[in-house]
């Protein structure tokens, strides 16, 4: 029984046409098929007229719906989804940092920050895991510019 949720180019394409990479620093999708350009939260330019130095935003904020279908067109309830993760890194060929989030049972649209971010380019991925314990593929990288 192949009952395999890998995510597919329907998926990503919903999944990440609901990513929002918030705050400065601009950046896009790398490669990506999202529709939505990463949201400027504000200028951090110092040009507010005051004497404060610029805040400088070092986070990354990812929002997805959770998939309602497998890749082999089976529908997947939200309620069968236990965790996703989120790969990260600076090499979109090593993303070497993770974050899992448990207890996504029944969550329809999700949402996490990074937070404490180098300046650079960042690359980011999400999987999902069922009730089963099965994994889907990466879901296709965006990215976000951390300038300083």
């Amino acid at each position: 029984m192949n009952r395999v949720i890998k995510m597919s180019g329907t998926w990503v394409a919903v999944a990440f046409a609901g990513a929002l990479l918030t705050g400065c620093g601009g950046g896009g999708s790398s490669g990506s098929t999202a529709s939505t350009a990463p949201v400027d939260s504000g200028d951090t330019s110092g040009s507010n007229g005051s004497d404060s130095p610029a805040v400088v935003d070092k986070t990354a904020t990812l929002s997805w719906l959770a998939p309602d279908r497998r890749v082999n067109g089976e529908q997947i309830s939200p309620n069968e989804l236990i965790s996703y993760t989120i790969r990260y890194g600076q090499d979109p060929n090593n993303l070497d940092q993770s974050v899992v989030l448990d207890d996504v049972s029944g969550q329809v649209s999700v949402s996490y920050t990074i937070e404490d971010l180098d300046v650079g380019t960042w690359y980011f991925t999400i999987q999902v895991q069922d009730a089963s314990g099965l994994m889907s593929e990466p879901s296709e990288a965006v990215s976000k510019t951390i300038q300083s």
